[in-house]
């Protein structure tokens, strides 16, 4: 069932070297808000307490606010969808997502995500009990539609994923995110072959201007810092197996910094070529903080059977090198 919420998005302007129009500048500095909705007729922009077009041009400290309209679902109904548990406690749940599983509901997934799921496995309490505060108002209004998620995967991404089963902890938990003191390593096959074994990727990424649904890298000046380092494990023919330590989250960050360099994930239905494979991109491991003790919980998710299998059969080069030391593949512990 569709709803629709009144939303304020607020802005101040930083150091920018010339004016910009503001609906460029808006959707270069976040991603909650669309370049479709600030050309909705129904969105509303100020720019220092007056109203004006998205077409005005801003410069450094004016004040901007956006006036718009979010559609969301409400009345979800839990869905007996099986779990791959990790660690489980009062304060969160962290799963092994499957490929394929959408997180939350929303635009053409309207059932079967792990919102649904998580319903069914704690009941409709669940998310009220996330939302309701001292004064018995909303803090946080996507908890109606997205209880407890702290954080998202893709939906061709597998793996480690936390989620809160209280307001205390999804709060502390977001604050970790946010603050940089989440331990986060994925794994990946990348195509071509690397020069270096280890590298470092520091490029700002922004919402490609000519597609919505994609995003690309930019000069410092723009979007929004994201680093990548990466370890290749095992160099193929025509691909390597990567380790890759996150240090911030960006919207497909990993995807795109990849691409920047010139080693595309296999698989990669927006940013590489149909290739018959889905995207080879996992989460193997995610460290946090108890919201309570403060206590480092650290899950693990096995390398996925899709990797397995295609490296099994994949060709190695006559030089390649096989890294010391075992491929970590234990599940969760803490």
């Amino acid at each position: 069932m569709m709803a629709v919420k009144e939303e304020i998005l607020a802005l101040v302007v930083d150091a920018i070297q010339e004016p910009r129009r503001l609906d460029a500048y808006v959707a270069s500095k976040q991603e909650k808000v669309s370049r479709s909705q600030l050309s909705d007729e129904k969105t509303q922009l100020y720019l220092n307490g007056k109203p004006v077009k998205k077409s005005r041009l801003v410069k450094e400290g004016d004040r901007i606010e956006v006036h718009y309209q979010e559609s969301c679902f409400e009345g979800i109904v839990a869905e007996d969808i099986p779990l791959d548990v990790l660690y489980e406690d009062q304060e969160m749940l962290v799963i092994n997502k499957e490929q394929g599983m959408v997180v939350h509901p929303a635009a053409g997934n309207h059932e079967h995500t792990l919102v649904h799921a998580l319903l069914f496995r704690y009941g409709q309490d669940f998310s009220s009990a996330l939302e309701d505060d001292e004064d018995g108002e909303l803090e946080n209004p996507e908890l109606s539609v997205r209880p407890g998620i702290v954080h998202r995967l893709d939906k061709d991404t597998s793996g480690v994923l936390v989620i809160a089963r209280n307001r205390q902890s999804h709060k502390n938990l977001s604050e970790q995110f946010k603050e940089r003191t989440t331990h986060k390593v994925y794994i990946a096959l990348a195509k071509g072959v690397f020069k270096e074994r280890t590298g470092s990727i520091r490029t700002n990424l922004k919402r490609d201007g000519n597609d919505r649904k994609k995003f690309t890298t930019c000069s410092s000046g723009e979007g929004r810092d994201a680093r990548t380092d990466y370890t290749v494990l095992r160099q193929y023919r025509d691909f390597a197996l990567v380790r890759i330590e996150l240090f911030t989250g960006r919207t497909h960050q990993i995807r795109v910094h990849f691409k920047s360099i010139g080693h595309t994930l296999l698989g990669d239905p927006l940013y590489g070529k149909p290739e018959g494979l889905t995207l080879m991109l996992h989460a193997l491991l995610l460290e946090v903080a108890s919201p309570s003790t403060g206590r480092r919980i650290r899950c693990t998710a096995p390398m996925p059977e899709r990797f397995r299998v295609l490296l099994k059969t994949a060709p190695r080069p006559a030089s390649a090198r096989v890294r010391s030391g075992s491929f970590p593949t234990a599940t969760g512990r803490d």
